[in-house]
């Protein structure tokens, strides 16, 4: 396949190597100092885009794809409150997207244990919840998308919780949550790729979840899979898609 790089950081290089290591071939690559290249001329130069850019850029991206009829796929997270105006946009057009909070294997194993585990502990309400996530300095948004992701598990599994509210522990004040109030904490610490923690605890004991990521190659890889797999496809999907754990 021939891939468009929309957002060429560190994640952006990474994603690269697996692409070529996988036979792909990078025909564009967009950073802040080469925003004049993303025309729809050189879009449609493409099969697929990649977009890991910034929260600010993200919805330009997209729509730009839009309008080549570029099939894309979205790891930048921090534009969710945008999703169904873009989910209309996209079948409307007759356009592809793909997007997620996060394209690790083993993140997305996660998500799918934290479900089945916020169904088994709703019956017993001795247990509160809080979600930990901590990732390195240079991350934009908090709590991350990763950490929405499994509080929305969390939120659907388990009736006493009723929304999320997030406390930025470096930012010196500390939120304090109503019972209905899952927490997610944030912290953000020098070279941390990313690491999430679901945390039950009661008076006698305490259950944890965890995801601890080494680096960011597992989320690259899962990007360049992700792009193989919408080959072909119209549509809006959402990175379980890709992904079957009940069978």
């Amino acid at each position: 396949m021939k891939i468009a790089l929309l957002g060429y950081g560190k994640m952006g290089r990474i994603i690269e190597q697996f692409a070529q290591n996988r036979n792909h071939e990078i025909v564009l690559k967009i950073e802040e100092n080469s925003l004049h290249l993303l025309t729809k001329e050189n879009l449609q130069k493409a099969d697929v885009a990649i977009d890991f850019s910034t929260p600010h850029s993200v919805m330009q991206n997209i729509n730009a794809c839009f309008d080549a009829q570029l099939p894309i796929v979205v790891g930048t997270t921090g534009w969710y409150n945008q999703l169904q105006e873009v989910k209309d946009i996209c079948i409307a057009g007759n356009n592809t997207l793909l997007y997620g909070s996060n394209f690790s294997i083993g993140v997305n194993i996660f998500f799918f244990v934290n479900k089945m585990l916020a169904k088994i502990m709703n019956p017993y309400s001795q247990y509160d919840v809080q979600v930990e996530e901590i990732h390195h300095i240079q991350k934009l948004d908090a709590p991350s998308g990763t950490a929405i992701t499994i509080a929305e598990g969390i939120l659907d599994g388990l009736n006493r919780k009723s929304e999320w509210i997030n406390n930025v522990v470096d930012e010196g004040k500390q939120v304090i949550n109503q019972p209905n109030q899952l927490l997610i904490e944030s912290l953000r610490i020098e070279d941390v790729p990313g690491t999430h923690t679901v945390i039950y605890s009661s008076e006698v004991d305490e259950i944890e979840l965890k995801h601890t990521a080494h680096s960011r190659a597992g989320f690259a890889l899962g990007a360049v899979i992700a792009a193989e797999w919408l080959k072909n496809k119209k549509g809006f999907y959402s990175v379980e898609s890709i992904f079957d754990f009940n069978n």
